[in-house]
């Protein structure tokens, strides 16, 4: 026996009201007073309605649905990235659904050619790579798009992002000026814009310093695993080749690194100082406290989603950048 669906006419019925009302409730509420929404709510409850969403969007011309593109929703920075973004377009009424690239530009375009194929209201991106031209074609073609953690040298997005090459520098100069002269750079892999400029920032730092070398390691990701893996590397060197500093491209792989030095017997800071990046909660939890620099998260999450409802609300508006200045927060691993 096939169980019959239940329409917007039933609920209707059930109701004692109009379909006009019960269109009211799902698509423009403030038109309801709160007991005929109550009542609505009673009978949509009653007999289990769940609303199409395809009706919707045609009778509101927008679905209440935004889409946000990160690179690793399992790095707790971009988790905090969702997190804010989640909470802004709760307020106001929308909901988030969340695609995680894994640095992969072939993932990242699925997601969003299944947010634009959904007709989604806009989308927030955290940028796998510098490829930039398939969002700038989509906001052509009426697609709110706002990045996140980079930002559009063309200046046709709005964006959200830090002056990472700023933050390269003044982690550097914080090495150096605690009297440490060979340093490394745990890079990860070539490609990541935002790890770019912080490696030209720590090279800006050091260029004027004769007595200070900057060498620079990559590998395959910047996750807690790789970073294991180069701090056991840096222990297998022999004492007078290891660097007596290290910055790593992010925390993640900061807080692996140090995790496998001290299992070596190194001591941090002592024989190996350890700055990370972007200050993740996990950062000054560590077993030695880690030295970073902060990124805002909560803050840029916000302003994105801010950034994105102002374009849905007025669509053509001029783009806008919003750049955060980097904060160094000192702790145990680079005092």
């Amino acid at each position: 026996m096939v169980e019959s669906t239940v329409t917007i006419h039933d609920v209707a019925r059930h109701a004692g009201v109009s379909a006009a009302t019960v269109s009211n409730y799902f698509n423009w509420p403030d038109k309801l007073s709160d007991r005929m929404k109550k009542r609505v709510a009673t009978a949509v409850t009653d007999l289990g309605f769940v609303p199409s969403m395809p009706a919707r969007q045609l009778r509101r011309q927008r679905s209440g649905i935004v889409g946000l593109s990160v690179v690793n929703a399992s790095n707790p920075f971009f988790g905090g990235i969702a997190t804010a973004v989640e909470q802004v377009a709760e307020d106001a009424g929308l909901s988030v659904v969340v695609g995680s690239s894994h640095e992969s530009p072939v993932q990242q375009e699925k997601f969003l050619t299944l947010f634009e194929q959904l007709r989604f209201d806009g989308v927030v991106v955290a940028p796998s790579d510098d490829q930039l031209e398939p969002l700038r074609k989509r906001h052509d073609r009426g697609t709110p798009v706002v990045l996140v953690d980079h930002e559009d040298p063309d200046g046709r997005l709005s964006s959200v992002s830090l002056d990472h090459r700023e933050g390269g520098r003044i982690a550097a100069s914080h090495l150096v000026d605690s009297g440490r002269r060979r340093l490394l750079f745990a890079a990860g892999p070539e490609g990541v814009r935002q790890v770019a400029r912080r490696l030209e920032g720590a090279r800006e730092a050091v260029a004027e310093r004769d007595d200070v070398r900057l060498d620079v390691v990559r590998s395959s990701d910047l996750d807690i695993t790789v970073g294991e893996e180069t701090g056991r590397w840096i222990a297998a060197l022999d004492p007078p080749e290891r660097p007596d500093a290290v910055f790593a491209g992010n925390d993640l792989h900061a807080i692996g690194l140090v995790d496998a030095l001290v299992k070596a017997g190194i001591r941090v800071p002592e024989d190996i100082a350890v700055v990370g990046y972007d200050d993740i909660p996990f950062a000054r939890r560590a077993a030695v406290p880690l030295t970073t620099v902060r990124q805002p998260i909560a803050e840029m999450g916000r302003a994105a989603a801010r950034l994105l409802l102002d374009e849905i609300a007025e669509p053509g508006r001029p783009p806008r950048d919003v750049v955060y200045p980097p904060e160094l927060v000192v702790r145990a691993s680079a005092p």
